[in-house]
């Protein structure tokens, strides 16, 4: 009878154990064709960024309306080169940053964009007349002059203030007006330039004309152009002539060699740091664990659908996001398995226990998952670039955790748990051994306790004790040494030279310095490629100098990035208001859900956190580029996450155990006290998983995001020994003065259906 009842219970696992892997087959089949349709940022395909400065032609203040026209005629000189999603981003109120990933010649692009085609109509002493607002858009033609010669008919749009402005003209003494491309008033004057006026290859003065009288119609722009160079102007002019001019104040080129070798690295760093999450998974949940590694693949598919259908674009930072995002999504299946063998070890059946667990771990999970995705809307806000597309990886992995981990993995182990396949088979299941369950009916009582002997609140002047000689050792190097501040914070440039010829420090040193430059850092990335720093920001022209100089002399790819002291000041100033804010929206929302003495313990906890990743950084001269505030925010919504899970256990023990008040400073000692012994496994469990793909990250990733990964690693560590060590101690101290005071009821929390003993003294008290 039995061996049919095993034989049935097997049977009862393998349709839906059938079911779950041919849907994660049919999923991983259909993930590989979505990650080759996904945009590849310029970091991972080579390419070109600038970020310009927008300046009016007249000087006066730019208007939004300029921005949207000077964006819309970018847009239109970009379709011209045919790069598929190019990336143009409006920042603050007079920049604008051009992302050209996959573009193969970064000059041709650059050229196309910067070339303004600002058409001005002036007077002989350099007056401005007319804008090209008077103009028709795309309403330059190629024509022909009198003389059968080529030249450029320009359709007029507004007739009348072209005759007024014509007419003016027609009645000064010189009554010439000079048709302008580029203008500059500091270098160009019709004065100097009149002698090659019409020529195109040599001067910026297109054409001059004598205006006897006010004129209503179209124009003609006639000189001594060739056939070339009137089809390039056309083609300028019908582009877009902008209302304003474009400054170069920053700029990178990524060869597509770098771009593809980052994204090889990448990705095998990536797949090495999951294997290692599944394998930990499986080691200690077993066959849950198993489950749980297939919601990882829908979380994986889920995320990249998303991601592709808002049309974002992949960076080296998104990936890492992703990653890392995969280790803190695991995080909602530790706390649901915790709570599942919580129940499990005081003798609750499987069926129930799982229900229970799920239960009680829902808002645990949702609000540790709502203050990293607060972290990440800022970065968003806020970030730039590379920060901002790991800012979107970051917010779409934080939204896709609670639908997959948190529904699609609990529906996929329900399923097993519904089969009472696991009843007798726990250890299989979610690895607990038999013995270590009590049987209720014969009234035993629970023997499992982790950390049973360690008192951790006694001890917490040791830990305040070397938190504050940190902190002591931290002030003391930031004072001595500073931060290693990168290009991003301090203006200059960066150049990567990558060559099969023997390259030395000594002598691309001698290189640069040759070239007129001082050089800050110089570090050897692999034994064909350098990484140089230098305090210039380099123009374009010397970029291309640059360019050329390492490719004569060592047959060498340059890649070369440019920023300027607009960009650090901006860096700086958003840097600084990103981790406020990011700090008091955690606080508001902590104490909603809490009290405000927990928000002001974890907010304590963070700060800690985040100065012992600047004393480490400070300490060993680490990197500090703009990456690296992305990484403080990761950790503020990842520390505060761990913190919460603790802080919800405290909340949740002073009612169950103490019925909601206090009476004694041993009672607020005992709650924090059972509260770690009960969080302290997934705490740490949650931090293995985050730092497996971390390291993998560092030891086996791309070199341009090896300090954000060191910021991470710092910051995970940290942040679940500050949860553990210093925020439910600080809460200890800030909460002495309410001992014996009834702990009050959240606007969320339920009534409790328990009925409260009454204390009558000489009987029960």
């Amino acid at each position: 009878m039995k061996a049919k009842e095993k034989k049935k219970d097997k049977k009862s696992i393998v349709k839906p154990l059938f079911g779950v892997l041919v849907v994660a087959i049919v999923v991983g089949c259909a993930l590989v064709p979505l990650m080759q349709n996904l945009n590849f940022g310029l970091d991972l395909q080579g390419g070109f960024e600038v970020l310009y400065k927008v300046e009016s032609i007249d000087g006066t203040k730019v208007t939004s309306d300029m921005m949207k026209s000077t964006y819309k005629t970018i847009e239109k000189r970009i379709d011209v080169l045919g790069v598929t999603e190019p990336s143009i981003v409006v920042e603050g109120d007079d920049r604008i940053r051009v992302q050209l990933a996959g573009v193969t010649d970064p000059e041709e692009a650059r050229n196309l964009i910067s070339q303004a085609a600002n058409l001005t109509f002036r007077d002989t002493s350099d007056n401005l007349i007319m804008s090209s607002d008077v103009l028709k858009s795309g309403g330059a033609k190629v024509s022909q002059d009198s003389y059968g010669k080529p030249a450029v008919a320009l359709s007029v749009a507004d007739n009348s203030k072209f005759y007024r402005a014509t007419k003016k003209v027609s009645e000064m003494s010189d009554n010439r007006l000079v048709i302008w491309l580029d203008f500059d008033p500091e270098t160009d004057s019709f004065q100097t330039e009149q002698a090659n006026c019409g020529s195109l290859s040599n001067s910026k003065c297109l054409s001059v004309a004598t205006v006897s009288q006010g004129f209503s119609s179209d124009v003609i722009i006639q000189g001594n152009f060739t056939e070339q160079e009137v089809n390039s102007l056309v083609e300028l002019i019908n582009s877009g002539s902008l209302p304003t001019k474009l400054t170069e104040v920053s700029s990178k080129t990524v060869v597509a060699s770098f771009g593809a070798d980052s994204l090889s690295k990448t990705f095998v760093a990536g797949v090495v740091g999951v294997a290692g999450i599944i394998l930990l998974m499986c080691a200690v949940y077993r066959f849950s664990g198993f489950i749980a590694s297939i919601g990882l693949l829908f979380y994986t598919a889920i995320t990249f659908l998303v991601f592709w259908l808002i049309g974002g674009v992949l960076t080296l930072p998104g990936i890492a996001a992703l990653v890392i995002g995969i280790g803190m999504a695991v995080d909602a299946t530790v706390i649901s398995f915790s709570r599942i063998k919580d129940e499990l070890y005081n003798g609750t059946k499987l069926n129930m226990a799982f229900k229970l667990g799920n239960k009680n771990s829902f808002m645990t999970i949702f609000d540790s998952n709502i203050t990293t995705l607060i972290s990440a809307v800022i970065l968003f806000i806020f970030g730039e670039s590379s920060v901002k597309g790991f800012a979107t990886m970051l917010i779409i992995s934080t939204i896709v955790t609670m639908v997959v981990m948190v529904f699609i993995t609990r529906y996929l182990v329900g399923l097993f748990v519904k089969t009472g396949y696991f009843n007798d088979k726990l250890r299989a299941f979610i690895g607990i051994r038999t013995e270590e369950i009590p049987k209720i009916e014969k009234k035993e009582k629970r023997v499992h306790e982790d950390w049973k002997n360690v008192d951790f609140v006694g001890k917490r002047k040791w830990f305040f004790l070397a938190s504050s000689l940190m902190i002591v050792i931290g002030i003391i190097s930031l004072g001595v040494n500073g931060l290693h501040l990168g290009i991003d914070f301090k203006g200059g440039s960066s150049i990567t030279v990558q060559s099969s010829q023997k390259l030395t420090e000594k002598a691309l040193t001698k290189d640069i310095e040759s070239l007129g430059y001082e050089v800050i850092e110089t570090d050897q990335i692999d034994d064909e490629t350098y990484s140089i720093k230098i305090e210039d920001s380099l123009s374009r022209k010397q970029v291309l100098k640059t360019e050329d100089y390492f490719e004569e002399k060592y047959e060498a790819t340059t890649d070369i990035g440019v920023v300027s002291n607009i960009v650090k000041q901006e860096l700086v100033k958003n840097a600084v208001i990103s981790v406020i804010l990011a700090s008091i929206a955690i606080v508001i929302y902590v104490s909603l859900r809490f009290t405000f003495k927990f928000a002001i313990a974890a907010i304590i906890a963070l700060f800690h956190d985040v100065f012992m990743i600047f004393t480490v950084f400070s300490l060993f001269q680490i990197e500090v580029s703009s990456i690296f505030i992305a990484a403080v925010l990761s950790i503020i919504g990842y520390s505060i996450n761990d913190t919460i899970v603790t802080f919800d256990r405290i909340r949740e023990n002073i009612h169950a155990k103490f019925k909601n008040k206090l009476k004694t400073k041993e009672d607020l000692n005992e709650v924090v006290n059972i509260s770690l012994r009960e969080t302290l496994n997934r705490s740490l469990m949650t931090t293995f998983t985050t730092l497996i793909p971390v390291v993998s990250l560092i030891l086996l990733g791309s070199h341009e995001i090896i300090t954000f990964n060191l910021a991470l690693f710092v910051g995970f560590v940290v942040g679940v020994y500050s949860s553990i060590f210093i925020a439910s101690q600080l809460w200890i101290e800030f909460s002495k003065r309410n001992i014996g005071k009834a702990n009050q009821k959240r606007w969320y929390e339920e009534e409790s259906d328990e009925v409260e003993e009454l204390t009558v003294k000489g009987i029960n008290a």
